[in-house]
């Protein structure tokens, strides 16, 4: 039985569309039926047969904080794919950010080292890697303690953390570190999203660039890294590096909207992020564009995947054919 965590998000979704496809034995858990619809539109994207797909997942109630809900959950379990977190750059949500990634993975990893699961694949992010200035990033970039760092990075490497601490005690792990995921059929968050506010239209680019990769291709890897016999690694996953306005222009192209022409300067983007929270104060909106989301979008990284590219002998999908496909199925979803 292959266990996965955290199965109505974007990866968790086309995660167990791979798995079930292929005929294993999969369980999965949720937090609220209401997401299980994710589940249905992402099956949807690839056939129509995601009905009957759909029905030979186990499904099992479980929050990651619930270890009662996690015993159970694990019953019978050799292999686990850990997908669930909690994603969000606003600092008033530090507090949940750190329940969720940290204190729930370490319930994770607990419960996998007394049930004595043979393998765990977990997803953390770049986010948990160091910069270097004019320098590719890779797996030894160093995470810096005392950079200015955003709340999701800071708990996303207090989680990946947990993980090694249970590599030494003896559970056989991995790790991937996605930069950008690309994906269709969720569409209210994450990339998705992106992409129906491209359709509304987007006015600015950035003077940064952006890590992207396919979510197929992430989960293809998971795959191929959990039935390996590769552990206690990390794998950086990136496939390419776009500048901010090569990718937005994609975007409007893709959805067959007028692509951003102007570039936001640091000004505007400091008024942009001073307001925003102008407003969140005076009316609990939530945070659109915080400080570390500013200081991202303007910055230039580059990111190096040549260790999986190895390891695997993996090619990566042309992220120029990604976008494309999920601009098609979002267009066709509003017509």
């Amino acid at each position: 039985m292959i266990l996965v965590t955290g199965g109505t998000g974007l990866v968790g979704a086309h995660l167990l569309y791979r798995l079930v496809e292929s005929g294993k034995k999969v369980r999965a858990t949720y937090r609220h039926s209401n997401k299980l619809k994710n589940i249905k539109r992402v099956f949807s994207t690839y056939t129509n047969s995601y009905e009957s797909l759909f029905n030979t997942i186990e499904w099992v109630k479980a929050d990651i904080l619930d270890v009662p809900a996690l015993l159970e959950a694990f019953d019978d379990v050799k292999q686990v794919y850990h997908c669930a977190a909690f994603v969000s750059l606003e600092p008033d949500k530090y507090h949940l950010l750190r329940k969720t990634n940290i204190e729930g993975t370490a319930n994770v990893v607990n419960v996998a080292i007394s049930k004595h699961i043979e393998k765990l694949c977990y997803v953390s992010s770049i986010a948990t890697l160091g910069k270097e200035l004019n320098k590719p990033i890779t797996e030894e970039t160093n995470w810096d303690s005392e950079a200015d760092n955003n709340v999701y990075a800071i708990t996303k490497y207090g989680a990946e953390m947990h993980i090694w601490r249970a590599m030494q005690e003896g559970l056989n792990a991995v790790i991937v570190n996605p930069g950008v995921i690309l994906g269709a059929g969720i569409w209210h968050y994450g990339t998705g999203a992106l992409f129906r506010k491209a359709q509304k239209g987007i006015r600015y680019y950035t003077s940064g660039s952006i890590g992207l990769i396919d979510v197929q291709d992430v989960v293809h890897i998971m795959i191929q890294l959990l039935e390996s016999n590769i552990t206690n690694e990390r794998f950086v996953l990136v496939a390419e590096n776009w500048t901010y306005k090569n990718f937005l222009q994609a975007l409007a192209k893709s959805v067959n909207t007028t692509p951003p022409k102007k570039q936001a300067s640091s000004l505007l983007l400091n008024i942009a992020w001073k307001l925003d929270w102008l407003i969140h104060k005076l009316t609990g909106r939530r945070r659109q564009l915080t400080k570390h989301l500013v200081e991202t979008l303007k910055t230039k990284s580059n990111y190096n995947s040549d260790k999986i590219k190895q390891v695997l002998n993996y090619n990566f999908k042309p992220v120029s054919e990604t976008i494309s496909f999920i601009g098609n199925n979002i267009t066709l979803l509003k017509g």
